[in-house]
């Protein structure tokens, strides 16, 4: 078998720089790569319902934000098949059949479902969907056959849980569904992309986003601000990699390139930071440094983003056209499911036939 990829994201917002180093970055290495079969990249509409069932207007409004951004970083769809989630009804289908093999203590157990749970202060009352959004995943996930699955840290007990029931399902019915695999990043810097302020999580809700979508201005302003080292109070004083955001930016976007073409003097990241470690290195040369880095990573993102934004017609017609083809794979999946677990009544001519004879003979 050969290798497909499947990933995405929830329209919950635009997507910012710890989606983009956390996994759009790496997707479109992988599309360039052309080292897979098919490769499947979604909005998870769906899913974000589960959460914004009372405010689907915030939904439909993001779902264009989030297309934008996956042309703007380069994702191509003549490459890879962009498709939004909830124009596939075989994934509910899927799902329904799913939750038969999961019990509630399963999900109770899921580290990823307990977080999320404490975040949105759902304690007392859990949306049903919510709840069970593991087992979604899982229909996603295995609707496609996808085997690779690129996502951050955070999501490795949910792939987890797809393997179980995979296994649970081949176990019962027959050798269908295929077991996935997760693909993380491989820069650690890239696992968890701290916020501006310092914080462990970038959220919208934090106001502490870079988004691939904000303006040269606006990006230089958040560096500007960001979150340092802070007893490093004047330049001679000794400074603290450890925690330090500009660094941990640095650690995810720069390259030996980078310092050739902005910063001469230095001819490593590894020399930078032992010089700010002496002391006698500012904060703010270390974030004028970032920032060229980041405006040369986002200036392209930019421009071919404004190019989309005129067009948004075709934007639309770019993602029904791939949730066509995306569902096309998830009806040929879901024969084979309803074959294997023998509720496929009308196709079945030998179960008509068997049923036929026997009432025959009576």
């Amino acid at each position: 078998m050969g290798k497909v990829i499947l990933t995405g994201d929830r329209p919950t917002g635009k997507l910012h720089l710890g989606h983009y180093v956390g996994s759009l970055r790496r997707r479109v290495e992988l599309q360039e790569e052309g080292d897979y079969d098919k490769m499947f990249i979604f909005i998870a509409d769906t899913q974000a319902l589960t959460d914004n069932a009372d405010n689907p207007e915030k939904i439909r409004q993001n779902l264009i934000e989030v297309a934008l951004d996956y042309l703007s970083v380069g994702l191509d769809p003549e490459k890879v098949t962009l498709f939004v989630q909830s124009q596939i009804p075989e994934l509910a289908e899927l799902m329904m059949y799913y939750m038969n093999l999961v019990t509630v203590s399963r999900l109770q157990r899921n580290p990823t479902v307990k977080t999320e749970i404490q975040m949105r202060n759902f304690e007392t009352s859990i949306p049903v969907g919510f709840f069970t959004y593991p087992i979604s995943q899982a229909a996603d996930i295995t609707a496609f056959k996808a085997n690779i699955v690129p996502v951050g840290e955070d999501q490795e007990p949910m792939i987890e849980q797809t393997r179980e029931i995979v296994k649970r399902f081949n176990f019962t019915y027959g050798n269908v569904l295929v077991e996935p695999n997760i693909m993380l990043p491989t820069n650690q810097a890239c696992l968890r992309l701290p916020g501006t302020d310092g914080k462990a999580k970038m959220s919208k809700s934090l106001g502490n986003c870079i988004y691939l979508s904000d303006t040269q201005k606006d990006m230089q302003q958040k560096v500007k601000s960001m979150y340092t080292d802070p007893t490093h109070l004047r330049v001679e004083d000794p400074g603290h990699i450890e925690g330090n955001t500009v660094f941990t930016y640095l650690d995810a976007f720069c390259t030996p390139e980078d310092f050739t073409e902005f910063m001469p003097d230095y001819k490593s990241l590894d020399e930078l930071k032992d010089h700010y470690r002496r002391g006698g290195l500012g904060d703010m040369k270390c974030k004028k440094f970032l920032i060229k880095v980041l405006d040369s990573r986002l200036d392209p993102i930019r421009k071919r983003r404004h190019i989309f934004e005129q067009d948004i017609p075709e934007v639309y017609n770019i993602l029904k056209k791939g949730s066509e083809k995306a569902r096309e794979t998830a009806a040929k999946t879901l024969d084979e499911v309803r074959e294997a677990m023998k509720i496929n009544y009308f196709n079945d001519a030998s179960l008509i036939a068997e049923q036929a004879e026997k009432y025959k003979a009576q």
